[in-house]
């Protein structure tokens, strides 16, 4: 059973209207709300706001904090909404709060009572709510989704998803979307839990209800549902991409029944094509030779529909498109982080392009065509829906870049070699990026002013093996060790702006402390992340000159927001330090341990006779 604290009367006196799909429609271009995952359909995470600029923003003072509370201090990961005057946020262990806005004192509190069996790989974060209607609805560490009436807290509904005790869980934000040709309202979230040899799925649920109305699973051959009763397979229903294994009773290797492609992150919405856009985790389990026929090439089994690019009918749940940035990936770069919608002039012909952008963590910042994807480009990637792929980190191990008219990587036989017969562990070899990433699910965003992408990065190598290993219902299924290591001495996080038409650095800035926190952009000239290190900081979006900075007291790795109320503009922000890299970080554990535990969300405004100017 659940906990909920709440203070009636202050939610009585805060009971606000309903979110209407318009509403969540326009999320871009509001100023006074915060509705979506992303600051709107596209997921650029950017606002027309520009009260706090370039010229004012050393003004900066804070507004008011409030504490989280109690001893679950780990990884503050999300990002918060604003309705009507109450922000809306998640902490660790499957917290939800609800907050004044004007004042930060707490209107409700809700806390899911969590087993102790529960398995998330990489901390116990949640990384946002979604809000429509009366309710709010957020994630548990559980494999659940809970619907609370965004007033008063109380449990409307809750759903379970799949069995936490076999490694199911729920990180990301759930994303509401409209299904165009059947006129309904969809709360779409995903599944977590790669690491545990899950098979990811993606959900579409009834908003009022939480009855499921589609499923995508996304390993190729395994079936999808709608309304109810199974619809089709994901891809081919033979999975080709997979190999067969005679030895098998589902006549498949032990990786398929277990592959990954979890689509943990929050997914964006092409509304034109009524697609549902979302990345794939990477296949299960790491090794790469447990998802290679025998004595053969592992380019040759690209382990669909894993470490990739997924575009869904929101209709249906089938798959429309897709485009894999790791072919059967063999360094858990996975595909999760954020893909943002965006629309450019091409240079050479002056055509208006319809793409997606997306910074994995393999270090190659891809642009893709998202109408070619909407016709059923990417089975596998022949024709290739690739625009553009460049690297956004140095020293890139891997692969040398990608082929624009196969969209396939260029490799570098960097995949590290087989277990011998008789070893516990094969070869070491040298890769960079690690499995943290160039970048990870720390979302970047894209300013429509400079026609910049800001991508929070890190500089960061790996020694890295094959192990031996067999599938055991609720353990961790890797296949490999690891040992994380710096690239350069002078910092690990770098911060960069890049020309999706080039690929071109327009500017970088160096963190001696990994990156772990998003990006926001607005019209004042703006960009917005965190450090590690505790720094909420704004950089000129045009140049990258830091223009201010404030100590938070504990570690940032979440994802700040703006919004406008009583004619004042504000920014908003968690601050608490974990996630993945105290956890996994390696070498990195020197930076780590100096970094102070917290739970709270800070909000910041001008003082009022620079905001008169």
């Amino acid at each position: 059973m659940s906990i909920a604290v709440m203070a009636a009367l202050s939610a009585t006196a805060h009971a606000s209207k309903h979110v209407t799909w318009d509403e969540i429609r326009n999320d871009a271009n509001s100023t006074e709300d915060v509705l979506s995952y992303g600051l709107g359909l596209k997921a650029q995470r950017h606002s027309p706001l520009k009260q706090i600029n370039t010229k004012t923003v050393a003004g900066l003072v804070p507004a008011w904090s409030f504490s989280f509370g109690g001893e679950k201090q780990r990884g503050q990961e999300a990002q918060a909404l604003v309705h009507d005057g109450v922000i809306y946020v998640t902490a660790s262990y499957s917290r939800i709060f609800a907050i004044d806005a004007r004042t930060g004192k707490r209107i409700w509190e809700y806390e899911a009572r969590l087993p102790d069996d529960i398995r998330p790989c990489c901390d116990v974060v949640n990384r946002g709510p979604a809000i429509y209607g009366d309710k709010v609805y957020f994630g548990t560490l559980d494999a659940a989704v809970v619907a609370l009436n965004k007033d008063t807290g109380k449990v409307v509904w809750k759903k379970k998803f799949g069995d936490h005790k076999v490694g199911y869980t729920m990180t990301g934000a759930p994303f509401i979307v409209k299904d165009q040709k059947n006129d309904r309202v969809l709360l779409v979230h995903g599944s977590s839990g790669d690491e545990f040899g899950v098979v990811g799925w993606l959900f579409a649920r009834d908003p009022d209800t939480g009855e499921e109305v589609w499923a995508r699973p996304m390993v190729e051959g395994h079936m999808g549902r709608l309304n109810g009763k199974e619809s089709t397979p994901t891809g081919d229903a033979k999975a080709p991409s997979w190999p067969d294994d005679p030895k098998s009773p589902t006549g498949k290797v032990e990786a398929w029944s277990h592959g990954g492609g979890a689509p943990w992150q929050t997914a964006s919405f092409d509304i034109e094509n009524n697609m549902v856009v979302i990345g794939t985790g990477n296949p299960a389990p790491w090794n790469t030779w447990k998802r290679t026929a025998e004595g053969d090439d592992p380019r040759n089994w690209p382990s669909l529909f894993t470490s990739g690019q997924a575009y869904v009918d929101a209709s249906t749940g089938e798959l429309k498109g897709f485009f894999q940035h790791t072919p059967n990936d063999a360094w858990d770069f996975s595909g999760n982080n954020s893909v943002l919608l965006f629309e450019y002039k091409d240079p050479k012909t002056g055509k208006l392009v319809k793409a997606s952008a997306h910074a994995d963590r393999n270090g190659f910042f891809f642009v893709t065509d998202r109408e070619k994807l909407a016709k059923g480009a990417g089975y596998p990637n022949k024709p290739t829906s690739l625009i553009g792929a460049w690297p956004f980190v140095d020293g890139i191990t891997w692969a040398s870049g990608f082929d624009l008219k196969t969209g396939q990587p260029i490799e570098n036989n960097n995949r590290p070699p087989k277990v011998a017969p008789g070893a516990d562990k094969g070869d070491s070899v040298f890769v960079s990026p690690p499995f943290l990433g160039g970048t990870n699910w720390m979302p970047m965003s894209y300013s429509p002013d400079t026609e910049l992408f800001y991508i929070p990065a890190n500089h960061w190598a790996m020694d890295y093996w094959t192990e031996k290993l067999t599938y055991k219902a609720g353990s961790a299924y890797l296949g490999q060790g690891f040992r994380i290591k710096k690239l350069h001495d002078d910092h690990v996080g770098i911060l960069r702006a890049i020309d999706p038409k080039t690929g071109k650095i327009a500017w970088e800035h160096k963190e001696t402390f990994p990156l772990w926190a998003g990006t926001l952009t607005t019209a004042g000239g703006l960009v917005f992340t965190g450090t590690s290190d505790g720094y909420v900081k704004a950089f000129d979006a045009k140049n990258g000159e830091e223009l201010w900075k404030f100590q938070t007291g504990s570690g940032v790795v979440s994802v700040p927001i703006t919004w406008e109320m009583d004619g004042e503009q504000y920014v908003g922000i968690q601050s608490g330090y974990g996630g993945a890299v105290p956890l996994w970080g390696g070498d990195m554990a020197e930076l780590t341990k100096q970094v102070t535990q917290g739970g709270s969300f800070w909000v910041f405004r001008l003082p009022k006779q620079i905001a008169r100017h």
